[in-house]
């Protein structure tokens, strides 16, 4: 299945730059979303499973986080169904390569993470529903909200001007 998403630098222009070079480096082949919270969000980008072994992917350096709380009031992108948004620490500057996809309206995240970009159609987003759906389990204390079943990314492809 298919994830169709518009990237737009207007929002976030680092966080889009970002997102490009580590995709165009094929870094997100192979991942898995390792964190799924029904009526909220799928994250992925920080881990890839090889035989059986959950790996932790090749650190990426931080971008400076682009929403209004961190000075960035241009960035007015609602996290709503089907947005993307670089996921962080506590640290407004501390987005690497993990991203989630809002499964839900988010709007509680607006001025506080950098949205960067949205499902294209109604087909992607119900893609991102279906995952967002599947059982999940308490793997390990940092991974609460873990697949029962691995859900992962062949590849990413950036096609320009759709």
């Amino acid at each position: 299945q298919k994830i169709r998403l518009c990237l737009d630098p207007s929002y976030a222009p680092k966080s889009v730059a970002n997102f490009v070079n580590l995709v165009e480096n094929h870094y997100y082949d192979g991942t898995i979303f390792h964190r799924i919270i029904k009526d909220f969000m799928i994250q992925t980008g920080g881990y890839a499973v090889v035989d059986n072994v959950l790996n932790e992917m090749e650190e990426v350096s931080a971008i400076e986080g682009e929403f209004a709380s961190n000075g960035h009031p241009e960035n007015t992108l609602s996290h709503e169904l089907g947005v993307i948004s670089m996921a962080r620490t506590s640290d407004k500057n501390s987005a690497t390569s993990q991203f989630f996809i809002c499964a839900a309206k988010c709007t509680w995240l607006d001025g506080e993470y950098a949205a960067f970009g949205y499902c294209m159609d109604e087909e992607s987003k119900k893609v991102v529903l279906e995952v967002s759906n599947v059982q999940t389990y308490r793997a390990h204390p940092a991974f609460t909200d873990f697949p029962c079943e691995l859900i992962g990314i062949k590849t990413i492809k950036m096609i320009e001007g759709e």
